[in-house]
């Protein structure tokens, strides 16, 4: 897809030695002692969606999954995902997803799950977000990128790299997770982030990694906190490929657990804006 298909805006110079500085600082304080931290500057802007006009998502960058996935995607969540804009929409700048508790097709909840597959495709990059979460037991957040083969290489043969995932429950930690052949599920590589005195629900936050040959950076806004690489993983490196983005916000599931008499809804997750560099 080119870049003018997405109105692709170029940032200034400025910005681009903000980002070598923020590269900098990120090699100097972001690493642990027993970690050799890589970080490649990644500056020029190749797609982003600011959530500017009110309405449904830019449908020149996003598409959605409908339904339930058949078994609740795999992972037995409780939701079905609509492309409705009581689900879904744009409104004062902020994209808005929304879990409802309502019978739908069979289902107790429905929420909405965009992705860029056949629209936005990449290979290595910056990819981050500004989010503000929701909050409750049962509430599963997410922003996320599947390989571009998905539809041919079934998963976690395709491989999946979870830039952010967050337990409603536990409103002061995130999640950075790699799933490939060898460590999926329970056994997939990850690491927390633990916010010190402060919430992901109460305000924005950034998410995000830096990707590149042999290694995928994790950071919470610009605190770089997990670095994966292929001696890091117990199987296949399989992150030499393009994927695309899904956003998304699951009710229930293994990995949270079902909502209980004190999770309210709606749930909403707000983004700010999306943005990918090379």
């Amino acid at each position: 897809m080119s870049k003018e298909n997405f109105n692709t805006k170029w940032y200034s110079i400025s910005l681009a030695k903000s980002f070598l500085t923020t590269a900098l600082l990120l090699v100097v304080f972001g690493c642990s002692d027993d970690e050799k931290q890589k970080v490649t500057t990644m500056n020029k802007l190749v797609i982003q969606d600011e959530f500017d006009t009110n309405g449904a998502p830019n449908s020149a960058i996003w598409t959605y999954d409908i339904g339930t996935g058949s078994n609740g995607w795999g992972n037995n969540e409780l939701e079905y995902y609509t492309d409705s804009s009581d689900n879904v929409k744009v409104e004062d700048g902020m994209l808005q997803i929304t879990a409802k508790k309502e019978a739908y097709m069979g289902s107790e909840y429905t929420s909405a799950r965009l992705l860029t597959k056949g629209l936005f495709e990449q290979k290595y990059g910056r990819f981050e977000a500004r989010i503000k979460m929701p909050w409750g037991q049962g509430i599963w957040p997410a922003f996320w990128l599947l390989g571009a083969d998905s539809d041919t290489v079934t998963w976690p043969l395709c491989g999946e790299i979870d830039i952010m995932e967050y337990k409603g429950q536990e409103p002061t930690v995130t999640h950075g997770t790699v799933h490939g052949p060898g460590y999926s599920g329970a056994t997939a590589i990850t690491k927390s982030y633990d916010l010190i005195n402060n919430r992901f629900d109460t305000d924005f936050h950034i998410f995000g990694i830096e990707w590149g040959k042999n290694y995928i950076n994790f950071y919470v806004d610009d605190v770089l906190y997990n670095q994966i690489t292929p001696d890091k993983v117990t199987g296949e490196w399989v992150y030499d490929k393009p994927f695309y983005i899904i956003l998304n916000l699951a009710v229930g599931g293994n990995y949270v657990g079902s909502p209980n008499n004190e999770t309210t809804f709606p749930q909403t997750m707000l983004v700010d804006y999306v943005r990918v560099y090379e």
